[in-house]
């Protein structure tokens, strides 16, 4: 037995279409290809300028000198220590002000790797893309000595933003 929906409590949400209005709302063959092809080449260009972004990244190292001369210190793309040179001066001064000056040293180059990165990523995907600011928010705790917060690596485009920094 057919009952009409509206007997049974629902009711249509969407009016009723003739045909010949249907039409209206098909997609064109060739707009869709074309829209299509603009996505690719969107797609394409962020993922060049993000391995762009990525190796040029990975070859960033800052080496950074105090002020007094105790402590050179160098860091690479994650803000790990990389390198540390004492001069001769850390003879002449205490153990505890030697440690303090090495963490200010070690500091002041991470703040340099943090404005060099910005400026890497500002020149290739930009600082405002959602790519760009999942980088930023990503390195800001290593840059720090930190541990990066635990992300899936999925922004909201879909893209996998950790698998394109390892390429």
């Amino acid at each position: 037995m057919d009952v009409p929906p509206s007997r049974l409590g629902f009711r249509r949400l969407t009016p009723r279409r003739e045909l010949g209005d249907m039409n209206d709302t098909i997609l064109d063959p060739d707009g869709a290809r074309e829209r299509l092809a603009a996505w690719k080449g969107r797609i394409d260009k962020l993922a060049a300028d993000t391995q762009a972004m990525s190796a040029r990244l990975q070859e960033v190292r800052v080496t950074v000198q105090d002020p007094a001369g105790l402590a050179v210190v160098t860091i690479d793309s994650t803000g790990a220590l990389v390198d540390l040179r004492l001069t001769d001066r850390v003879q002449r001064t205490t153990p505890d002000a030697v440690a303090k000056v090495i963490m200010e040293t070690l500091g002041a180059a991470r703040s340099e790797l943090a404005e060099r990165s910005q400026e890497i990523i500002a020149d290739t995907v930009g600082v405002a893309s959602p790519v760009g600011q999942a980088i930023v928010q990503n390195m800001a705790p290593q840059q720090h000595g930190g541990q990066a917060p635990e992300r899936s690596g999925d922004d909201d485009d879909g893209f996998d933003v950790q698998s394109m920094l390892r390429r």
